[in-house]
Order: C-alpha cells, then sequence, then structure tokens
C-alpha cells in the first residue's frame, strides 16, 4: 500500500476520492437501467426516473455536503462515506430483487410506477457519494474557491465519464448483474482503506465487514435456479439479459427476463407457443405459395420460426440479429445450425439491413418488439415504406405485435394498424387471445389490393400442403379494421410508443401453447406469476420467437 501511495502521491487523497465517486454514481447509474427493467420495462419513463433520482441525490448530497464541509470534511470522513456506500450496494446485490418485488405493487400511475423502486435503492448511496465533492473542494489545496470547485468538478466529470463507458462497454458484457455490484463496492472499499491508510482499527473491521458483505452478496446473486425450470445459461449482453432455462423437455430463452423463445429439446422445429404458427399464414394468403422463396426475419431470439420454414419450404431465409450473443446461444442452446445452406444469418440492427441490401423479399417477418420495449425506428411510416421497396411485387409484411384487440391496452396495436394502412393497402388482423388481454396480435400487410376473406384462406388451408393446418388461426381474422381515430400514424420524428405501451404496465400478457390434440392451452410458465421478476406486479413474462 505505501508502495502506491508513492506511485500516486502526484494525486491529492480528495481527488482520488471524488474520481472514485465519479466512477461509481455513474455505473450504478447505468446499471440501475438493469436492475429495474425486469420488473418496470425500459421505457422513457423508466430510465426518466432513473436520471431523475441520481440527480435529486446527487443535488441533495451536494447541498447538504457543502453545509457541513467546513466543520466535517477529512480524508477520514469521505473514507466512512465510501465505506457506507459500499454496504449499500451490498444490500442491493443481495436484496434488490425483494426490494423491487415489495414495491412493485404500490397502487401508482404507471408511468410513475418504478419511482419507489429506483428511489430506495439508489437514492441513498448517490446521496452519500454527494456528498464527496464539496469535502473534497473543502481539502483542496488549491488557492482559491472557484479554482478547488473547477478541480472537483473537472475529476468527478472524468470518473463520471469512466464509469459511463466502462460500464458500458465492459462490464455488462462481461459481468452478471450481482458481480458487478461486487466490483463496484470493492472499488469504494478499497479507496476508503487507501485513504486512511495505515488504517484505523475501526476502520479495518468494518472494511473486512463489508468486503464479506459483498463477497456473500455476489455469491447469492449468481447461483441460478428458478421456477422456470434449471438454468444453462445467463449472461449480460451489450443490449439485454440473457438466460437459457430448461424445465422438462422445454428449453426457453429469457431476454430481459421475458420469455422470448421456446423450444422442445426432442422436436426442435415443433409448434411450443401457439402464436408462432400464425407465421405460416402468408403461405395462404399467397396467390401460389411457391412464390415465397425469399424470406426475412428481423430479430431471431430462439430462431423458432426461422429454423420451421427451413424444415418445412423451398426457401433461402435471411435472419437479422442485433446481439451477438443471442446468435451464439441460438447455435448452442436451441439447434439452430449455421452452416445450412438454406439459413443465412446476420448480425446488426434491421433498419440498417435493409437499406443495405439488394435483396428482394416475398415476406418480411417482423418479430423485433416486446411488450415494453418496442424500438421506435421499426414501428414508423418510414420503416414501413423501407420494408415495402425491399419486397416484391406480390411481397408481405408479418409484424408480430404484443398488445390487446380492444380496450386501453390496445393502443398500440391500433397506431401500428393506421401506420401500416399509410402504406399497404391491405391489413389483417389476427388476434391470438382476443378481447382486452394484452396478447401476440399478428398483423400482416400485404401490397397485393385484393381482399383475401376467411372463407378463401379455409379453402386454401384444405387444398394446400404448407405443413401447418391453421383452421384455428383462420377463425380469428378481423373483417373490420379497428378504430383508429384516437391513435396517431407513427412517424420517424413523431413516435410515441413508450405512451402507448404505457395502457399495458400492470396487466397480464398471455400466450398460449401451440394445440395439443386439437386443444390450445394456456403457457403454465406464462399465466401463472413466477418468481416475480416480470415486467408488472405479478405479471407473467413476455414472449417473442
Amino acid at each position: 500500500m505505501s508502495a502506491l501511495r508513492g506511485r500516486l502521491s502526484a494525486v491529492s487523497d480528495a481527488g482520488i476520492a471524488v474520481f472514485v465517486s465519479g466512477v461509481a454514481s455513474m455505473g450504478l447509474e447505468i446499471l440501475s437501467g438493469r436492475i429495474i427493467a425486469p420488473q418496470f420495462g425500459s421505457s422513457i419513463y423508466t430510465w426518466g426516473t432513473i436520471i431523475g433520482v441520481f440527480l435529486a441525490a446527487l443535488s441533495l448530497g451536494y447541498h447538504r455536503g457543502g453545509r457541513r464541509a467546513a466543520a466535517d470534511a477529512s480524508t477520514d470522513r469521505m473514507a466512512w462515506l465510501l465505506m457506507a456506500t459500499a454496504a449499500y450496494v451490498a444490500g442491493i446485490v443481495f436484496a434488490g430483487e425483494l426490494m423491487i418485488t415489495a414495491l412493485s405493487g404500490l397502487p401508482l400511475p404507471a408511468r410513475f410506477a418504478s419511482l419507489p423502486a429506483v428511489t430506495l435503492l439508489f437514492g441513498p448511496p448517490t446521496y452519500l457519494l454527494g456528498y464527496i465533492s464539496p469535502y473534497a473542494a473543502e481539502l483542496a489545496e488549491t488557492e482559491g474557491v472557484g479554482r478547488a470547485s473547477g478541480q472537483v468538478y473537472a475529476v468527478g466529470t472524468v470518473g463520471s465519464i469512466l464509469g459511463a463507458f466502462g460500464t458500458t462497454f465492459v462490464l455488462i458484457p462481461t459481468l452478471s448483474v450481482a458481480h458487478i455490484g461486487f466490483v463496484f463496492g470493492a472499488l469504494l472499499v478499497g479507496t476508503a482503506v487507501y485513504l486512511t491508510y495505515p488504517p484505523l482499527s475501526g476502520l479495518t473491521a468494518r472494511s473486512l465487514g463489508v468486503a464479506a458483505l459483498l463477497v456473500v452478496a455476489a455469491a447469492s446473486g449468481s447461483f441460478g435456479v428458478a421456477a422456470e425450470g434449471r438454468v444453462l445459461y445467463e449472461s449480460q449482453t451489450s443490449y439485454q439479459q440473457l438466460e437459457v432455462t430448461q424445465l422438462n423437455d422445454t428449453r426457453t430463452l429469457y431476454l430481459d427476463d421475458q420469455t422470448h423463445s421456446a423450444m422442445d429439446v426432442n422436436d426442435p422445429t415443433r409448434h411450443v407457443f401457439g402464436y408462432t404458427r400464425y407465421f405460416h399464414l402468408p403461405y395462404l394468403l399467397a396467390d401460389d405459395p411457391d412464390d415465397i422463396d425469399r424470406v426475412l426475419f428481423v430479430g431471431g431470439g430462439g430462431f423458432s420460426g426461422p429454423k420451421r420454414f427451413v424444415a418445412e419450404y423451398d426457401a433461402t431465409v435471411d435472419v437479422v440479429e442485433i446481439d451477438p450473443e443471442v446468435i451464439d446461444v441460438a447455435e448452442r442452446y436451441f439447434a439452430l445450425d449455421p452452416s445450412d445452406p438454406q439459413l443465412n444469418v446476420h448480425q446488426g440492427d434491421g433498419r440498417r439491413f435493409l437499406r443495405g441490401t439488394n435483396h428482394t423479399y416475398d415476406l418480411i417477418v417482423l418479430d423485433a418488439y416486446k411488450k415494453d420495449k418496442v424500438p421506435f425506428q421499426l414501428t414508423t411510416v418510414e420503416f414501413f415504406e423501407l420494408a415495402e421497396s425491399r419486397l416484391s411485387a406480390d411481397g408481405m409484411l408479418y409484424a408480430n405485435v404484443i398488445s390487446a384487440e380492444s380496450g386501453p391496452a390496445s393502443k398500440f396495436y391500433r397506431a401500428e394498424y393506421r401506420t401500416l394502412s399509410q402504406v399497404y393497402p391491405q391489413v389483417y388482423t389476427f388476434p391470438t387471445v382476443g378481447g382486452t388481454t394484452v396478447q401476440n396480435l399478428e398483423l400482416i400487410a400485404t401490397k397485393d389490393g385484393t381482399r383475401v376473406d376467411a372463407g378463401t384462406l379455409r379453402a386454401r388451408n384444405e387444398r394446400r400442403d404448407i405443413g401447418t393446418d391453421l383452421s384455428r388461426e383462420i377463425d380469428r381474422l378481423r373483417a373490420e379494421p379497428p378504430p383508429t381515430d384516437d391513435v396517431p400514424v407513427l412517424r420517424d420524428d413523431r413516435a410515441p410508443v413508450d405512451s402507448l405501451l404505457d395502457p399495458m404496465v400492470g396487466q397480464r400478457y398471455v400466450v398460449q401453447r401451440a394445440p395439443t390434440n386439437g386443444t390450445a392451452t394456456p403457457s403454465p410458465a406464462l399465466d401463472p406469476p413466477v418468481r416475480n421478476v416480470g415486467l408488472e406486479p405479478a405479471a407473467a413474462r413476455g414472449a417473442g420467437v
């Protein structure tokens, strides 16, 4: 320790404390999104709450610290503040999920639902870190208040920059939430010990105690056994939290604690969730199903749809998936064969891929939406016009939308319908459950202006061998368009997707298993409350392909 202090002799203890507090505060702010999102989503309301709480807590800490700096500021006092913050971080890692669950049931409007949890989890440690800067300014050896303050602001900002970039590009893609919390806690404890070296006996005992708490908290957060089955793999990717579980013969992919895909390990191309059967409807809507030669899936997940298309049809299937680790997991756990000549997997953003590709597609399947997180750039008129320009003369766009068919939670579906209708002459709606229930709503937009009715689809279903009997799905076709006067057309310069999704917060998302012996059944992994890590209180996890 003495050698380290010698090498850092040019840097004041106050400067080190400010730098570390900047790293920790901004790092925790980035990390908080990953901790809060599974229960409350990651909408603009959630992130606005996170940013507002952190700024408020820091401001209060600056204010209180400034008033007490003249009497209390000392290196030892800053060390105690860092140690107390580390102890609170250990508590977040150890019991954060329980605290979030306890607070998620408070009767608040949906857009404010995350406020109590964010305040309780991250307000106190951020408030404590706010004391560091005014204490450091008081202890600065620089002459003049302005110069001392400027130096503190500069050092703290540099630390915040490092905390933001380091957490975003290094820690989250590499470590779990629990282990990232341990890193920040260990950094705070180490800095506290460094500031008071040789340490006081009281600080030494407490530093050992806090270090032990961090180790226990990190260890408890890294053991994975869930009600949904045995955890086979989990990771924090650059885009989301990823987890693979297996219960009996069903293997499930969770992204941000939402069910995104499921596979029967004994029959990898079988439809596990009922809504994936609707993917075959374009083969009935087409005048000739053999004309569907090239298909693009925007969003890969567990590759349920692409795998079934490759197995069933003589078509080239392209898939563009933004998260490279999702592709890797699909290969390792979901029977994705990247060497299949019919299947081409591309890593990247779907809209950017469509801008750059020179292929023309007969069918584009848009499956990149979640219940709480929808990339707005894939919902607008401009995007649908881009997709239309990449479709063949009789091409179709298929959108797997999570919303309700009617009621307040239907706003996103109805806005998407209205937006698609600006570009395509015909839009078909196939609800998978119906009514006011939040569900998978399948929208199919065609360039062909001739409307195909349910009777024609039934006749084609009996006549054509497309590998899947869609009688039940055809019965879901809605003959009339939904009312759209009260919802906007989504455009790049105005796409209020978060406010359209807001009415779904607190509602159960129902997804059915594929028919067994002629009967579709609710998925037991989704309908009952499970370990309470869904987006809303006692809600089921969401689903995608």
